[in-house]
């Protein structure tokens, strides 16, 4: 498998999905209108053209529900999806299958959407060294899966946590003095060898400044194209480059051509849209 997260880790995330759609009684119209002992075959097809993930969470929703059911994926996480592709068949009670539906297409729809807008991100920029990164912008709860299809997509992870690394923003600088040269100097005594030291500038004159003091990483937030363009020219050699602040699929590409190593993007795990996929009885 190309892809993959291991089950102990998504395990309770799915049980909890499914602890809520079951709520106190469980799925009563299914109980209430198909026998107990009923088997069938559903198949779940994509609905339109963009790269699949949560295959393993949806396996996993049927499989809580009923280990008995067959759950068998033709797709795997990273694949690319046309209009009537099958991602999987599934076999079994009929009751849990559909008790399961809505959990595992909600893990499908929402983390596939995030892959293909990952994916249509980073090939609106292949022209370019640049690469997207996702940020800590993520429902709370399902960061690893977010963060997961991200990886799916073709991008990268920025922080997982705030035990990742040290990113030194402006509130950072205000509240240790307001120095900023005295407060990379702390939390690269702080570091050590093993953590990286990354600082968010708005200007090009605090660049100046990070750079004289050394850090892994700078952060330029909200800077004009032609700023980033000066700001790359400034950090060869010296530090990796990271636009942020309000790029969109629109401006991407151009933000891209500045030449900076990395694109931060909230957007794309908190406004991808979902992708349509559905559980199909053919």
């Amino acid at each position: 498998m190309r892809y993959a997260l291991p089950d102990v880790l998504i395990q309770p995330l799915v049980q909890s999905a499914l602890r809520e759609d079951l709520g106190r009684r469980g799925d009563i119209t299914s109980e209430a209108t198909i026998d107990s002992q009923q088997n069938t075959e559903l198949h779940i097809i994509a609905r339109e053209s963009g790269i699949v993930c949560g295959v393993q969470l949806a396996r996993l929703a049927f499989a809580l529900m009923n280990p008995d059911i067959e759950f068998t994926a033709q797709l795997q996480d990273g694949d690319a999806l046309s209009k009537g592709s099958i991602i999987a068949s599934i076999r079994g009670n009929a009751r849990a299958i559909l008790s399961a539906e809505r959990t595992a297409l909600n893990f499908l729809t929402h983390l596939s959407g995030i892959a293909t807008t990952t994916h249509e991100l980073q090939s609106s920029i292949s022209h370019t060294a640049a690469k997207i990164t996702c940020t800590r912008k993520t429902i709370p709860g399902l960061r690893d899966v977010q963060k997961y299809a991200v990886r799916v997509g073709g991008g990268r992870n920025h922080r997982m946590g705030l035990d990742d690394a040290i990113l030194i923003k402006d509130n950072h600088i205000a509240l240790a003095g307001g120095d900023i040269i005295q407060t990379i100097q702390r939390a690269k005594a702080y570091a050590g060898h093993l953590i990286p030291v990354e600082v968010e500038v708005d200007t090009l004159e605090q660049l100046e400044q990070v750079l004289q003091e050394g850090v892994s990483l700078v952060l330029l937030d909200n800077m004009s194209l032609e700023q980033l363009r000066t700001a790359v020219a400034m950090c060869q050699g010296k530090a990796q480059t990271e636009a942020s602040g309000g790029i969109t699929p629109e401006t991407a590409p151009s933000v891209a051509e500045t030449g900076v190593d990395f694109l931060a993007l909230g957007y794309v795990t908190h406004s991808a849209r979902y992708l349509d996929i559905g559980l199909d009885y053919v």
